[in-house]
């Protein structure tokens, strides 16, 4: 402004770039206003620019600015921490007692503004929740709909697993993580959302939840699933709370079901811990006549017809079919479809006798090399040798000797 006073040059503006840093710009019909002092540093098409001995003073203390500030800064926080050195102690407890009181505040917030209830935490080995609800679903349900509460008793007497079973997407999953939130809340010292409880502590919580596979190291889901299941069973102990869903899903259905089947034993004879088990196999009912310690519960359905509606409540008993079609339905699958899977489901009752369909077995036909493959002296050369302790020079050499074995074996010279 003082500049445009000045020469007079009402056009006159201040501009920046990388190369010149700040400089002024005249335009060309005003060049002849310019002063002396000034210094032409680029000509333009219309216009001149121009620096000044005070200008590049004003982009010195700018640009240096910014290292000044983060110097400053350091140099303050360096100082403070210095000074409050010696208050180490009485800052880290009240970091403390302000988190506790954060926490606390935020249990009792959500306790009174959702209806929670104080369990009775006590050390008698049961679980038992009147009317449970899952703290975060009921909060996700449409406006008007309301939660379909829940209860559950374990014990390590009477009840000490329980196998529920029921279709697809009528709620096992979500009874399963509604109950271990509830007994981790109440651990941690929170009210839960529930009409009454009495929980006990449990040492851990293991969950064998949902379908996963590990690609990058060529795991499958189902190989995945049975290295969790092995961990739990390793590290469960009798004051675990275990959550098993549909263990042998991803493989064969007599494979599945018979691991299934040894892993609810061995939870029952060996770990002892509180467990739900959710399955498919219906055939897995037929275990609570074995022992008394093992209950079956189900999803309450009501069926009309081709249409089946889910009533989220877990009743005793267990069902007899998985409603794999209802679902299929609800899905928006082609009708055409529909019908013809119904076609195939009948044909396969009837092949099965009303259960799983029986398995044909598989003829094979005798080798042309004559031996099986896996008797051959080149495969158990193979798999007794241990690849990593050998050096490049003797994977070679036993590459070579495997070639001349494998050549000999079959009469090729």
């Amino acid at each position: 402004q003082r500049e445009i006073e000045q020469t007079g040059i009402s056009s006159l503006k201040i501009g920046f770039n990388n190369v010149f840093g700040y400089y002024i710009e005249v335009r060309n019909a005003y060049k002849d206003k310019v002063p002396a002092g000034w210094i032409r540093k680029q000509t333009l098409v219309n216009a001149e620019r121009y620096i000044t001995e005070e200008l590049k003073e004003y982009e010195e203390k700018i640009l240096g600015a910014e290292e000044k500030i983060l110097s400053l800064e350091a140099r303050l926080f360096n100082e403070l921490v210095l000074c409050l050195s010696e208050y180490i102690p009485p800052i880290q407890m009240n970091a403390n007692l302000i988190g506790r009181l954060d926490c606390l505040l935020s249990f009792a917030k959500v306790a009174e503004s959702n209806r929670y209830i104080r369990p009775d935490v006590n050390d008698s080995q049961v679980i038992d929740i009147k009317a449970g609800r899952h703290p975060v679903i009921e909060k996700q349900l449409p406006i008007g709909e309301p939660y379909i509460a829940n209860d559950v008793y374990l014990d390590d007497e009477k009840q000490q697993i329980i196998i529920i079973t029921g279709p697809n997407m009528a709620g096992k999953s979500t009874y399963m993580r509604q109950v271990a939130v509830l007994v981790l809340m109440a651990q941690a010292g929170s009210f839960i959302p529930a009409k009454e409880a009495s929980i006990c502590p449990v040492d851990r919580i293991f969950t064998r939840i949902g379908a996963s596979d590990d690609i990058l190291t060529g795991q499958s889901t189902f190989m995945v699933e049975m290295k969790e299941v092995s961990y739990i069973l390793k590290h469960a102990t009798s004051r675990s709370l275990l959550i098993l869903d549909e263990i042998g899903r991803g493989t064969s259905t007599f494979d599945g079901m018979s691991i299934a089947r040894a892993v609810i034993e061995y939870c029952l004879k060996n770990v002892h811990g509180l467990t739900l088990f959710a399955t498919h196999y219906h055939e897995l009912i037929a275990m609570a006549d074995d022992s008394p310690k093992i209950k079956n519960y189900t999803v309450a359905v009501k069926e009309r017809g081709k249409h089946i509606k889910f009533l989220r409540r877990i009743v005793p008993g267990g069902a007899d079919r998985s409603y794999g079609l209802h679902v299929a339905r609800l899905a928006g699958l082609p009708e055409s479809l529909l019908k013809r899977a119904d076609v195939i489901l009948e044909e396969l009752e009837k092949e099965g006798g009303g259960t799983m369909p029986a398995q044909r077995p598989v003829v094979q036909e005798p080798s042309p090399m004559g031996d099986s493959l896996f008797s051959s002296p080149v495969i158990d050369k193979l798999l007794g040798v241990d690849v990593s302790c050998m050096t490049p020079i003797e994977a070679i050499s036993f590459l070579y000797s495997l070639q001349k074995d494998a050549k000999e074996g079959s009469g090729i010279h």
